[in-house]
């Protein structure tokens, strides 16, 4: 069975391996998510930076838990500018290898949505690698293609990959 749930600053600091671990697995599987290597330094600052930015209020992260462990994240950055208090960005969908295809990101992305909705955010904006599955997924969950950008992201084997960006307008 899956447990989903928001995690605050205090927990996700007391889950920092955990998180480092999943992150690891999809770099490990040449996930575009940012790191181009397995160098745990730049990882463990990443979730460092995503607890301080809980506890300030400017990120909010959801995990899913598969027998106590967390096995995927998903990160709501919600705009701080004011002209964009309404919109905001998805991040870090990530599921770790051993538990992809049971529908965790998909329901890490309705939660994600309807936690936005109820925050008051009426828009979404998310950047994928062009082609990868969640691609796929994401329209597959009513996301619009914005656009696409050429060379935008180094993978882990050093090409560089074209990233679709994606918006969905969340319904009152």
């Amino acid at each position: 069975m899956i447990q989903y749930e928001e995690l605050s600053a205090a927990q996700a600091a007391a889950v920092m391996a955990g998180l480092a671990e999943v992150l690891d697995g999809c770099v490990a599987e040449g996930a575009s998510i940012g790191f181009v290597s397995r160098d745990p330094l730049p990882v463990n600052r990443f979730w460092q930076a995503v607890v301080a930015d809980i506890a300030s209020g400017d990120r909010r992260l959801l995990v899913a838990r598969q027998q106590e462990k967390i096995v995927a994240t998903v990160i709501l950055q919600p705009c701080g500018m004011p002209n964009g208090r309404h919109r905001g960005e998805v991040a870090k969908l990530l599921v770790h290898p051993v538990a992809r295809r049971q529908g965790i990101a998909r329901e890490l992305m309705r939660r994600i949505e309807q936690m936005a909705k109820q925050a008051g955010l009426r828009l979404l904006v998310l950047d994928t690698r062009s082609g990868d599955v969640a691609e796929q997924l994401y329209h597959s969950l009513g996301w619009q293609t914005a656009g696409q950008i050429p060379d935008y992201a180094q993978s882990t084997c050093g090409s560089y990959d074209p990233t679709t960006l994606m918006y969905k307008v969340i319904q009152a």
